[in-house]
């Protein structure tokens, strides 16, 4: 069944709207000096980390990518993961 005229029209006049998936958002972590891992993201406490990666890509371009990834598990239970932008600084939060 389809949808009725009325709808497909408006559906064609509706300009797109692009926006990324999962889009970085600024976060606010307090991170251990030694390491660097995050000890509390957005005010929230971690409670463990699942897992850390680096990811080095468009190293040929002219704006090459250095992250350190954490995915990390708070203490209300939150799975965040959050990555520390290497080249420029500051920390963003993935989902």
């Amino acid at each position: 069944m389809s949808a009725p005229a009325s709808d497909r029209s408006r559906a064609a006049a509706a300009p797109a709207r692009r926006h990324r998936l999962a889009a970085p958002r600024p976060a606010r972590v307090r991170a251990a000096e030694r390491d660097g891992r995050p000890l509390a993201v957005d005010g929230r406490a971690v409670d463990a980390v699942r897992e850390s990666w680096l990811v080095e890509d468009r190293w040929w371009s002219e704006r090459p990518l250095r992250r350190r990834y954490w995915e990390v598990v708070t203490t209300c239970g939150r799975n965040v993961v959050v990555f520390h932008d290497l080249r420029e600084g500051g920390w963003f939060r993935q989902r």
